[in-house]
């Protein structure tokens, strides 16, 4: 039956499509949350999200929200990430040990942060 075979081409031609699709959104957030992973792409799992854009030429992630603590990363200028709305000491909590100076972030149009 050439219906039968078509359906199963579309099928697994979809399925093929769904997989890259994941992959590459991961991607995306492996590339965002790598340490020094600097990431400029504008696309984001919610509009409201906490999301920000760097202002400083080099900006350092740290460990903590201390001046001394443990650089894990960094950003370039212009690179977005996704943020908290927590801000301690003057740094901006990004994700689990990962913190960033408020003062270099600067939140995208429209988002919650």
């Amino acid at each position: 039956m050439p219906g039968k075979r078509v359906l199963i081409i579309i099928a697994v031609a979809a399925g093929v499509l769904v997989l890259y699709l994941l992959g590459s959104e991961k991607q995306r957030e492996k590339a965002a949350a790598s340490p020094g992973g600097q990431t400029s792409s504008s696309s984001s799992s919610s509009s409201t999200q906490c999301r920000m854009v760097v202002t400083a030429d080099i900006l350092n992630v740290r460990s903590s929200p201390e001046q001394n603590a443990p650089k894990v990363g960094s950003y370039k200028k212009d690179a977005q990430t996704d943020a908290e709305k927590t801000v301690q000491n003057g740094f901006r909590k990004l994700s689990d040990n990962r913190w960033a100076s408020a003062d270099f972030l600067k939140a995208l149009p429209g988002r919650d942060c």
